[in-house]
């Protein structure tokens, strides 16, 4: 499948793009790449698990899976039987990765909240969001791995005796719930924090914007469970899993390339109007329970 393979290396190399902006940013604000933080390195680690998860779709792709119509039954021959084996255990890595990818980026979001808001009460609603998602992924994965198909090796089975390991449709619903509600949490939760500073109505808007285009992130969710649901034995979910690890790794880099765009874009915050974005080091033990006060030394830091 051509249009996959050209669509999906360039999602990575657009994502690599923003990443690369993102630790240019980083080391800007920074100073020095010894500096980075926990989420930096998960970022990497998900570009990692990204490149083999469009791997694995690809190759998956052309060589099929257990995935079969059942309306539709089909003869294979052992070589075909061989090939669609292998097929469904790259589908299987790929299912895993694209959890792994989507649940490291709601992590990497919630580490920069977390830093957000240090030493603020809001801190509490950042933690509950944090182990809802924790827990969620531990839930989806046992139930994908240990629970939706027995036995194991019915994933890979050509053809299985259990559609559930050839559809997942248990584990997509499953994925989706708890997916999308984490979401909705995590695009919601700076909003506050953006709305009661004390900047000028247009650094307001502008941060929502940014912070708000994880919403694209959860069309991209819904759209592809809506396929996977709808169509399952088609090619549709496969560009859908792409687009929906792609995008979520661009809307979580994007709000950190700020200071590099600022700083080419010679946006001057050094005015009073825009003072709160001024950049300033202080030590967070400094940044007090005042959620403006907190809110204002972080944003000077950036």
């Amino acid at each position: 499948m051509i249009p996959l393979v050209i669509e999906s290396w360039i999602w990575y190399a657009v994502t690599w793009l923003v990443v690369i902006l993102r630790f240019l940013s980083r080391w800007m604000v920074l100073g020095s790449v010894k500096k980075y933080q926990i989420d930096d390195y998960l970022m990497i680690i998900a570009m990692a698990c990204d490149a083999v998860l469009i791997a694995c779709i690809n190759v998956s792709s052309r060589t099929g899976t257990n995935l079969i119509d059942p309306d539709q039954p089909i003869t294979l021959t052992p070589d075909e039987i061989s090939s669609r084996r292998f097929g469904s255990k790259l589908t299987l890595i790929a299912e895993t990765l694209q959890c792994t990818i989507t649940w490291l980026v709601k992590c990497c979001l919630l580490l920069l909240y977390n830093r957000l808001t240090t030493n603020l009460r809001y801190n509490c609603v950042v933690k509950a969001v944090a182990s809802y998602v924790i827990v969620g992924f531990v839930i989806m994965m046992i139930l994908y791995l240990a629970v939706w198909c027995r036995p194991f090796s019915e994933y890979w089975a050509v053809p299985t005796h259990n559609e559930q390991c050839a559809t997942a449709t248990n584990h997509l619903i499953t994925n989706a719930v708890l997916n999308m509600s984490s979401d909705i949490m995590i695009i919601l939760l700076p909003m506050p924090l953006f709305l009661w500073s004390n900047t000028t109505t247009r650094i307001k808007v502008a941060l929502c914007c940014i912070y708000a285009v994880g919403i694209f992130t959860l069309i991209c969710a819904f759209l592809n469970k809506y396929y996977s649901f709808t169509d399952p034995f088609g090619p549709n979910w496969t560009f859908w899993y792409i687009r929906e690890s792609s995008t979520s790794l661009i809307v979580a880099n994007l709000p950190l390339t700020w200071p590099l765009f600022r700083h080419i874009m010679h946006i001057n915050t050094s005015s009073d109007r825009d003072a709160c974005l001024q950049p300033r080091y202080r030590e967070p033990q400094h940044f007090g329970n005042h959620p403006l006060q907190s809110y204002h030394v972080y944003w000077r830091q950036q």
